[in-house]
This record gives C-alpha cells, sequence and structure tokens, in this order.
C-alpha cells in the first residue's frame, strides 16, 4: 500500500512545502525593501509618474514630433507635476507649523476643558490620561515636527525622483515596441502589463481629478465658517483622497480639532457635516463607480495594504499601496493559472468562473446509489458480454411461445 500511495504522489515538493518556501521568500524580498525603503520609494514614485504621463508621448508622435522631443515632452509634463505636488506640501508643512504655534495657548486651554469635562462623567484616569497625551499641545508639536521631517525628506528625495523619471522615461521609447516585437512570444505577460499601466493610470487620475473637486469645495465652506488657514486643509483633503477607505478621517480630523479651538462644538460639528456631506457623496457614492474597473481590490485587502505599505516604506506608502498591491498580484498571482481562485479573493471578479446552470446545480445536488457501480457501462459488442445476450449461434434469444417454455420461436430448428 505504501508503494502505490508514494506512486501515486505528483513529482515535486509538497504545497505545504511550496507554502513555507513561498512565506519566507516573501519576507526575504520584504525586509530587503524595508531596508532599501529610502531608495525603493523613490523609485515606485518615478515609475507611477512616468505611467501616468507616458500617454502624452504617443500623439505627439502621430503629429510628426521625433521620439526625443515626444520623450522630452513627457519629461517636462512628469516634472510639473512633481514641482506642483513638492510644492503644495511644502506649503502646507510650513503654513501647519505655523498654525499649531499661533493656536498652542488655545490648545492648551481646550485640553484642560476636555480633561474636566471627561472627569465629570466618571472616566477613570487611564481613559482621560489617554485623551489628553492625545490632545497635549506637545504631542500636537511634535506631530506638526514630524510632518515638517516628513516634507522635508520628500524635498530631499525629489532629487531622485527627478533622476529615476530621466532614465525611465527614456527606457518607455524602447517598451513601446515590444508588443511587436515580443507579441508572439510573452502575449500574456504583455497583457497583464498593458492591463497594470492602465489601471494605475485611470486610479490617479480619477484619484486626482475628483481630490481636486472635494479640496476646492471643503476650502470654500471652511473659509466661508471661519476655520483658519483653509488652503491648509484644502491640500490635506486633496492629498489623503489617494489613501483609499482611511483617507477621509486623515482629513477631517484636523480641520475639525481646529474647528473646535476657535469656534467651540458647533463649529466643530459644522466641519464634520459638511465633510461627512461632500466627501462621502464624492467619494463613496460617486467615485468607486469610476475607479472600480481599474482597481479591483476588495475593501478588506485595500485596507490592509495601505497599514502594510506605510510599515514597509514609510508615509509615501499610504499613496502607493494600490499599485504596490496591483503590481505583486500582476507578478505573483496573475501569471499563474491555477491562481484564479486568489485572484477572486482579491477582488477580481473576471477571474471568477461563471455561476453554474440550474439544471448542473440540480444534477450535483442528486443523491448517489452507493451500490451502484461506478465503472463504465459494460460494452455490448465485446466478446465477454455478447456472450451473455446472444445464443452460441450469433442470434438474439427469442422470448418463449405462449404454450410454454420448451416450444421454439417460430422460425427456428
Amino acid at each position: 500500500m505504501t508503494a502505490l500511495q508514494d506512486a501515486a504522489r505528483p513529482p515535486g515538493l509538497a504545497p505545504s512545502t511550496r507554502t513555507l518556501l513561498s512565506l519566507a521568500a516573501a519576507v526575504i524580498v520584504l525586509a530587503g525593501v524595508y531596508f532599501a525603503r529610502s531608495l525603493f520609494g523613490p523609485l515606485a514614485l518615478a515609475a507611477v509618474v512616468v505611467i501616468i504621463v507616458q500617454p502624452v508621448r504617443a500623439p505627439l508622435q502621430r503629429r510628426g514630433w521625433p521620439r526625443w522631443a515626444a520623450t522630452t515632452a513627457t519629461i517636462v509634463v512628469a516634472y510639473l507635476i512633481l514641482g506642483a505636488l513638492a510644492a503644495l506640501l511644502a506649503f502646507a508643512g510650513v503654513q501647519f507649523a505655523d498654525l499649531v504655534g499661533q493656536y498652542l495657548d488655545d490648545l492648551s486651554a481646550m485640553v484642560s476643558q476636555a480633561t474636566t469635562w471627561l472627569e465629570s462623567f466618571g472616566v477613570e484616569g487611564q481613559v482621560t490620561d489617554a485623551v489628553t497625551s492625545w490632545l497635549d499641545p506637545s504631542t500636537i508639536a511634535g506631530f506638526a515636527a514630524t510632518i515638517g521631517g516628513t516634507v522635508m525628506s520628500v524635498l530631499t528625495a525629489f532629487f531622485f525622483v527627478l533622476a529615476y523619471v530621466i532614465f525611465m522615461a527614456a527606457d518607455a521609447t524602447r517598451y513601446q515596441d515590444a508588443r511587436s516585437r515580443f507579441g508572439g512570444q510573452r502575449p500574456a505577460t504583455l497583457d497583464r502589463i498593458t492591463a497594470y499601466n492602465s489601471g494605475v493610470r485611470r486610479y490617479f487620475v480619477v484619484n486626482a481629478s475628483f481630490g481636486a473637486v472635494v479640496a476646492i469645495i471643503d476650502g470654500l465652506a471652511l473659509w466661508w465658517m471661519g476655520v483658519p488657514a483653509p488652503a491648509v486643509w484644502a491640500i490635506l483633503a486633496f492629498v489623503t483622497n489617494f489613501v483609499p477607505n482611511i483617507g477621509f478621517v486623515l482629513g477631517l480630523v484636523p480641520p475639525a480639532v481646529m474647528a473646535l479651538v476657535v469656534g467651540g462644538w458647533p463649529l466643530a460639528l459644522g466641519v464634520v457635516a459638511v465633510y461627512c456631506v461632500v466627501n462621502v457623496v464624492l467619494q463613496v457614492l460617486v467615485q468607486p463607480k469610476f475607479v472600480a474597473d481599474a482597481v479591483n481590490l476588495s475593501l478588506t485587502l485595500s485596507f490592509f495594504s495601505v497599514v502594510f505599505w506605510t510599515l514597509v516604506i514609510g508615509p509615501l506608502g499610504a499613496i502607493l499601496a494600490i499599485p504596490l498591491t496591483l503590481l505583486t498580484r500582476a507578478l505573483v498571482i496573475e501569471g499563474d493559472p491555477g491562481s484564479g481562485w486568489l485572484r477572486y479573493l482579491s477582488g477580481d471578479t473576471a477571474a471568477a468562473p461563471p455561476p453554474a446552470r440550474p439544471a448542473e446545480r440540480a444534477a450535483r445536488a442528486e443523491p448517489t446509489d452507493p451500490a451502484a457501480p461506478t465503472g463504465p457501462a459494460p460494452d455490448r459488442g465485446s466478446p465477454a458480454t455478447r456472450g451473455l445476450t446472444e445464443d452460441d449461434d450469433g442470434a438474439a434469444p427469442q422470448p418463449d411461445a405462449p404454450g410454454g417454455s420448451g416450444q421454439s420461436a417460430p422460425g427456428r430448428d
């Protein structure tokens, strides 16, 4: 029995061993990415920017521009996007730091009032200390300094991003001929790359468009309500729109706290109401209809990707979480024909097989007789079965005559 079992095993490693080896390899790769995050983050950002501006090249070449001129125009557009983002982040970081220093005393008074209000309801000291530590002016000032340090880190890495954009844009000129050269050898791989580029481009373009609309509406509403530094909160709303699932909360909390400091609970509740109406309508009800086909990620995986990539490559991972997750799925899962169920679990509904028809479901649900033979039906033309159903002369047996079993059928000797 053991020999038969060993012979029946398929060649290669056991599934559990392959799973453990895959997890070990993933840990090693992610550890390398973590230690090289200062280089990997700008590289990923540059790759995303090049993917976004790549459609600028084709119309220019159709108009007769040489390749070097079209490549130069693509690089210029990428630089304009990066320059605008860097300017917005620098402005918001400086203004936020000045804002915290200006309202530091008011923040202290609000913390004291919050502590007294919680103690009046009999809240335990640990909960009060936790809330107080979060609303402590020194904590907020440290948070502002962290944001300023993050902005400076991004500006420091800006030089590397600019260099990466030049190299990647120049290489993209050669890669556009890949389908004509390797389309017959690697059609599936080229299709996955094309689908990935299209999905990333559509995701960021749609998010940028809706983020700009949300930022303008939120900024005008905050300015009308008298919240300090509405431009800073508008920029924050635009940036956090690229963070899936939790970006709305990240963009809401700072202006709500500032409104609470300067105007009390009525103004803070007004800010929350405006953000809920504008952001929920645009980001939750309208925007997913435009990016659902481009992303095809489940809500759980989207939220986990934000936390995961932020842990791996830092704050930039929150913005690049969706592209990096899509890239991982394209490289690891989509190339395996037997991993359709994993793609379906990740949110790719196109990988699911069509549902069974009612007749097929009914056939599967019918109970089977355990005593019935499970082998193939006997061949009526084989010698073994023919001897059971025919006489020696080859004629099929005839039924007995009505007179009795000893009488032969008419026509036989």
